[in-house]
């Protein structure tokens, strides 16, 4: 066996023996933010918890929402 053909192999996606892929970079929020969310709809940032959670406004309520925040997104 030569080692010029182990360079040539296709791997496949979904192979168990490849590395996982990276997570995605967590997003920041900051004070003031409008953001709009799947659930509740618009906000506003009321409070950031470092890179573990933010307090959005939705009026009427106030939602506290934990990392990673798929379902929702910055305005």
């Amino acid at each position: 066996m030569s080692n010029a053909s182990a360079w040539n192999r296709r791997h496949l996606p979904t192979s168990p023996f490849k590395p996982p892929p990276e997570a995605p970079p967590v997003e920041q929020y900051e004070l003031g933010d409008l953001v709009t969310h799947d659930k509740y709809g618009l906000g506003r940032v009321i409070l950031v918890e470092g890179d573990a959670a933010v307090v959005v406004d939705f009026t009427p309520r106030k939602v506290r929402i934990a990392t990673p925040f798929a379902r929702m997104t910055r305005l």
